[in-house]
């Protein structure tokens, strides 16, 4: 894997796209001309360590000397922090009386029938929860000012803790924060600090104290992690992409850590989309299987965004892409319970020591080896040829976990690949069937580094006819994160009955949104002569707790009361309120990967033939860079690239698009 490629021209600006994910980290480069794609193995103790070593290995150190190098990064820090619950010590101050806000929660039961629920982790410890007597009440106006003495009180208190981190949430301070700044000042440049207002200046306390807790305690180790990477990349400009699917500087990232938590995932959706716009499908299911993790999304016209996403067990309102995200990747491990029941996932072999196939050390049996010892990845063509695979091991790993179960090798292999799309199978019922939605009125987009392998056969159990096997899909995560737009969402609570809201009163409350974002955008010297610009607005029945999202527009009534019978089947005779409101600033890409200008109609030949178990005679392998537009290939075949491999499987047909997609059809 160290070996270094061939440098390129130094003499303008190159655009890398980095997707660090559990198991590889993925690498997209543009030079203006062309595109060059690279992975590496993962480093999590310290993921820039893997990204400076790729961008050693693509020859770029010498763009990066002359900050010649524009880097948009996707980063799991902030995920893996909050799964691996390692955010920093934060504390935690509300109003009198408030205090334990957090811990008390929402009172609600995942298993509302289980008669001896489990105790619930506590986010924040009780000797870290502070109040400060001040209070705004429901209109904004002040009832407990907040004096000096107070002040001096809370800085002892919390220099007495120690923290890292203070994470500040007063009441209805979306409507003042000016209690909320002055505490922020008071410990400004000592701890990292991040104050309600700022994170999510919405209603619902609860909601809002978890995300800005989560962005404090975040906060500290995303920005170590941003500041030691740009170190190493002699301050080259890096982005970072969002989890609503749009980036932001590095600078500004750190005081919005808990806008990362999707940051990887939201790249490959940027791809699928452009991908879907070019080839004039509007409906596409997404489907990234990684190493570590499979994420799967629905389109139907656009990805949708979602306030009530979660992350571990704390519900996250920051507006970010609706991604369904499991714990079944090409490294997911193969065991066996006490009772003899095989399971797949979601403890994961990671990069190291990986799958026993990588050779690293690693003996438990994973999905990837599954597909090595089946024959539908070739050990020679892993990586091109990079990075070969040890058959051998994957054999014995999976013979041991055979003789646990009482079957034999082959049919250990078949189980351990049925299960783990059984979950795929499963998460993407959630995102379509159950939302209403049949697959098979949808196109499955496949990509990430074990995709290929798999397409057809949740194809096949979703009663999908078609699927999309983008060019590159193993690093299409990165080279979303080339082509997704500069993007700024702000929110506010503006709560009042529609038919009652003066509507001047609201105009200059989106154009303060408005002029916000804007000037956030400036900062990133974003060309705001293409910006688009969306309001939207949260609605509700008066007495529901939950909105649905309407385009600002004057007949916003209408439209809501439409939407909420199109979506729940009845309308209610209840004033219609207005919850919240917000603003979407967007600039596009100028980046873009346009068609292929050649095209054939004669048949591809194959590269070799491979024995794949199950098939009684050697398979054709097709090398994907040697296809052309207009060649067709019938399966049973193997289409290997680089950064992936597709499992072509009989009764389907593949054929190169005018992109260089894989447009799978099946007979």
């Amino acid at each position: 894997m160290g070996r270094k490629l061939s440098a390129i021209t130094q003499s303008k600006i190159n655009y890398l796209g980095v997707d660090t994910g559990g198991t590889f980290t993925d690498f997209v480069l543009f030079d203006g001309q062309h595109w060059r794609i690279h992975k590496v193995l993962s480093t999590p103790n310290n993921p820039a360590l893997a990204i400076l070593q790729g961008i050693e290995e693509l020859g770029l150190q010498e763009a990066v000397n002359k900050q010649l190098l524009t880097i948009v990064h996707g980063s799991t820090v902030a995920t893996n922090a909050v799964l691996e619950n390692k955010g920093a010590k934060t504390v935690y101050i509300g109003n009198k009386g408030f205090k334990d806000l957090l811990t008390i929660g929402r009172q609600a039961r995942e298993e509302i029938y289980t008669l001896k629920a489990g105790i619930q982790p506590t986010p924040v410890p009780a000797d870290l929860c502070l109040e400060v007597d001040t209070r705004r009440d429901a209109k904004g106006s002040l009832v407990s000012p907040l004096t000096d003495e107070q002040l001096q009180i809370l800085k002892r208190q919390v220099d007495q803790c120690q923290p890292e981190a203070i994470a500040i949430n007063l009441l209805f301070s979306f409507l003042d924060d000016r209690e909320e700044q002055t505490i922020a000042s008071l410990f400004q440049g000592d701890y990292f600090t991040s104050r309600s207002s700022y994170v999510l200046p919405k209603y619902k306390e609860y909601e809002r104290g978890i995300a800005t807790w989560l962005n404090a305690s975040l906060g500290p180790r995303v920005q170590r992690y941003m500041e030691h990477l740009q170190s190493g990349l002699n301050h080259c400009p890096v982005s970072v992409m969002q989890s609503s699917g749009g980036t932001l500087t590095i600078e500004q990232a750190a005081n919005r850590a808990v806008n990362l938590l999707l940051s990887g995932p939201a790249g490959g959706l940027a791809a699928v989309k452009r991908i879907g716009k070019q080839c004039g499908i509007d409906k596409l299911i997404s489907f990234d299987m990684g190493g570590t993790s499979t994420d799967v999304a629905l389109m139907d016209g656009d990805f949708p965004l979602t306030e009530e996403g979660r992350i571990a067990q704390w519900p996250v309102a920051i507006p970010m892409l609706n991604i369904e995200t499991i714990g079944a990747g090409g490294g997911s491990i193969a065991w066996v319970d006490p009772g003899g029941m095989l399971h797949v996932g979601p403890q994961s072999a990671g990069s190291d020591p990986g799958p026993a196939c990588y050779g690293l050390g690693g003996t438990d049996p994973c999905v990837t080896d599954a597909n090595v010892f089946l024959g539908r990845l070739l050990p020679e063509a892993f990586l091109g040829g990079r990075m070969q695979l040890d058959k051998a091991a994957s054999c014995a790993s999976l013979t041991s976990l055979a003789s646990k179960l009482g079957l034999n090798t082959t049919e250990t292999a078949l189980g351990i690949i049925q299960l783990a799309e059984h979950e795929m199978i499963q998460a993407i019922h959630r995102i379509s069937v159950k939302k209403g939605h049949n697959p098979g009125d949808f196109v499955l987009c496949c990509f990430g580094g074990a995709g290929g392998l798999h397409v057809c056969s949740l194809a096949e159990q979703l009663n999908m006819k078609a699927a999309i096997v983008p060019q590159n899909s193993g690093v299409l995560s990165a080279l979303g994160m080339l082509v997704a737009p500069v993007k700024r969402q702000l929110t506010r609570t503006f709560l009042g009955l529609w038919q009652s809201l003066d509507q001047q009163t609201l105009n200059t409350a989106f154009a303060d949104l408005e002029n916000e974002a804007m000037y956030s955008l400036q900062a990133e010297h974003a060309d705001l002569s293409r910006v688009k610009i969306h309001y939207n607005m949260d609605m509700r029945y008066q007495g529901q707790s939950y909105t649905l999202d309407i385009a600002y527009h004057e007949d916003a009534e209408h439209r809501f009361i439409e939407k909420h019978k199109s979506q729940y089947g009845h309308t209610l005779n209840h004033p219609v309120e207005l919850v919240n409101i917000s603003v979407d600033l967007e600039v596009p890409s100028t980046l873009n990967f346009g068609a292929q200008p050649t095209g054939t109609d004669a048949q591809p030949k194959p590269e070799s033939y491979t024995r794949v178990i199950g098939h009684d005679a050697p398979l054709p392998v097709y090398a994907r860079e040697q296809l052309e537009v207009g060649h067709l290939i019938t399966g049973p075949a193997l289409i290997t690239e680089l950064v992936s491999t597709t499992w072509l499987k009989e009764s389907w047909q593949a054929h190169i698009d005018t992109y260089g997609n894989l447009r799978l059809i099946q007979n």
